[in-house]
């Protein structure tokens, strides 16, 4: 952005341009198109902390990413380029390798090539450190990268794994579409009742037998009577009479008795 100040120089007004630089937006910025890259360690290591741009140049932040590695790993150029630097700087040894306008540091780092050796992704610069490392007590591998002045995510410079689709079933089963299961039985019907026996016939009621006429058990003497024999004494005669006689009024009273006694049961029920 560009400007003029106007300064009073005695009765003359001189016209200097000012020229103002607006400050890089503290976001994420990627690294644009380039040249293949390629992780630093390898295997593919786990990143330990990520890319933090501060909201401003002097404030705190991460400008670069950590990588987890060990004691003494291989360190292999990420970029092609040139080694610009290599050696300790500030207690921990750093390599720095150049493209253009484009920078990537690496550090901690035993330096195996010296300044001006021409690199390629996966050509090795040296080995990890474990003096200075950004994850102690682990070792890590700090990645940098700057274009110009303008710290960036290194990550970015790495290619997006292309996108494979998975199939919705596992490839050791088959594609076919699984059997419907059989559909269930009806239910069994239920067996029909059994026959109920048929109620046995009941006999036929007898009525109850009443109380005898009083005619008639006043009769029922008269068949015990016997004719005395004869040439059987009259005193005997009499006496059997006299026997008879009490006999038909005893039976008689009993008679009666029982005839009350029905009377008395038919009327209750």
């Amino acid at each position: 952005m560009a400007a003029e100040l106007g300064i009073f120089s005695g009765m003359n007004i001189v016209a200097l341009p000012i020229n103002w630089q607006a400050e890089p937006p503290p976001a994420y910025v990627a690294a644009g198109a380039g040249p293949a890259a390629d992780w630093p360690l390898q295997p593919r290591p786990d990143v330990v902390h990520g890319f933090e741009l501060p909201a401003k140049p002097w404030l705190p932040g991460h400008r670069g990413v950590d990588l987890l590695g060990r004691p003494g790993q291989p360190v292999l150029a990420a970029t092609p380029g040139t080694v610009t630097y290599a050696g300790p700087l500030a207690g921990r040894g750093i390599v720095t390798i150049t493209y253009g306008a484009r920078r990537t540091t690496y550090e901690p780092v035993v330096a195996d090539v010296p300044v001006g050796t021409p690199v390629q992704p996966g050509t090795v610069i040296g080995h990890l450190s474990t003096a200075g490392s950004h994850c102690p007590p682990q070792p890590c591998l700090h990645w940098g990268l700057l274009q110009a002045n303008q710290y960036l995510n290194p990550l970015s410079l790495l290619p997006h794994p292309p996108v494979r689709l998975l199939p919705l079933l596992p490839s050791s089963q088959p594609t076919t579409p699984p059997t419907p299961p059989p559909a269930p039985a009806p239910p069994a019907a239920a067996p029909p009742p059994a026959p109920q026996p048929a109620p046995a016939p009941q006999p036929p009621l007898t009525p109850r037998a009443g109380p005898a006429p009083q005619s008639a058990l006043l009769q029922q003497p008269a068949l015990h009577r016997q004719a005395p024999f004869e040439g059987t004494p009259r005193a005997a005669i009499g006496n059997s009479t006299d026997r008879n006689r009490r006999a038909a009024r005893l039976l008689a009273a009993a008679t009666a008795v029982l005839t009350l006694t029905a009377g008395l049961l038919i009327r209750r029920q």
